[in-house]
């Protein structure tokens, strides 16, 4: 029998008659877990119950946690999930949708990830296919691309009429808001081409508050024998400058695995926490007796001793199946939503 369903929250604790726990949760209000801490176990940043499902039933046909985390983040690529997943979503200064992406093997620490992906709509798929058909951890840009085409993934428009309507409408404003400083002409009223000032100027960094321009998916998945992978998928920053890759695709950063400690996925404002590699931290505190909700907490706290208002969250699981999130409070965002399905004892 399948996790009794429900709507899990702060504010609202009405039981419905679903499969998938969908819980929501206060700006650094943790939950350990809802009910009995059982594998396997799916959970994910963001209500997205489609990839939830995907995963879950990769698990219950005996598919390996690989699978299930493969399936599931390429389930939101083809939904294009709150258009920050998949194609036709954040064009950059260009108008051009790129893809990251990134999967994790918690048995044998193997990673394969891709980033500034061209053309290629299963970006989930070639980051495996980076794992299991290179060497290599990590493939960029047009590269990425053509080492895709050769492993049999289809060349196809990520351009959409939607992407195109949003990129005009960005240069109808003044190119507004972008993530240039130190250029001019001013950034803050003017498109480029932009030339380099000859003085930097420090100055605090200029907050976008696009909260589904960040709104990664970060999967976890743990078989029944605690076998653990995990992966994200991402179109990445809306208006970001070409070239500009975020924390998805990085190993420690969008996602962590490790078979022996537990798991973690981050979203946000991947160019801020990417430099704390809080799904890595989160990881090694499970492995030292944390609790997941702990783990969580002290990772998203080390980044807000540095950057108060970032706009970010982590979701956290141990190899028991109890599993924790928390996010940082910022204007704009002061609840984080994340899906899990589990069985009970």
């Amino acid at each position: 029998m399948q996790q009794p369903a429900g709507f899990g929250s702060l504010l609202d604790s009405r039981v419905l008659k679903r499969k998938i726990m969908f819980v929501q949760i206060s700006a650094l209000t943790l939950l350990c877990s809802l009910g009995h801490a059982s594998l396997p176990l799916v959970i994910n940043t963001w209500p997205f119950k489609n990839a939830t499902a995907a995963a879950w039933s990769v698990l219950q046909s005996g598919g390996s946690v690989l699978d299930a985390v493969e399936k599931g983040c390429a389930r939101c690529e083809i939904e294009q999930c709150d258009g920050s997943v998949g194609y036709g979503g954040s064009p950059d200064e260009s108008g051009e949708t790129t893809l990251d992406a990134m999967i994790m093997n918690g048995d044998t620490m193997d990673v394969g990830a891709v980033a500034d992906l061209r053309r290629i709509k299963n970006a989930i798929g070639v980051a495996r296919a980076v794992m299991e058909r290179t060497d290599h951890t990590l493939l960029v840009g047009e590269s990425a691309s053509v080492f895709a085409e050769n492993m049999g993934f289809i060349a196809e428009d990520l351009t959409t009429n939607r992407s195109l309507n949003t990129f005009s409408q960005w240069l109808k404003g003044n190119c507004q808001p972008n993530y240039r400083k130190n250029v001019f002409p001013d950034p803050s009223i003017s498109c480029g081409p932009y030339k380099p000032r000859v003085t930097l100027q420090r100055r605090k960094r200029v907050r976008h508050m696009y909260r589904h321009s960040h709104d990664t998916i970060g999967m976890i998945a743990f078989s029944q024998d605690g076998h653990v992978a995990a992966g994200t998928s991402t179109n990445g920053l809306m208006h970001k400058v070409p070239g500009r890759v975020g924390d998805s695709p990085i190993v420690g950063a969008g996602a962590y695995a490790d078979s022996s400690a537990g798991a973690a996925a981050a979203t946000g404002d991947g160019d801020v926490m990417m430099r704390f590699l809080p799904s890595y931290l989160a990881v090694e505190l499970m492995r030292a007796g944390a609790d997941p909700s702990a783990a969580c907490e002290t990772a998203i706290s080390r980044i807000k001793r540095h950057h108060s208002e970032f706009f970010g969250a982590i979701i956290c699981a141990n190899t028991t199946g109890h599993y924790g999130a928390a996010c940082n409070k910022s204007p704009g965002f002061s609840k984080f939503q994340y899906m899990f399905q589990n069985r009970p004892h």
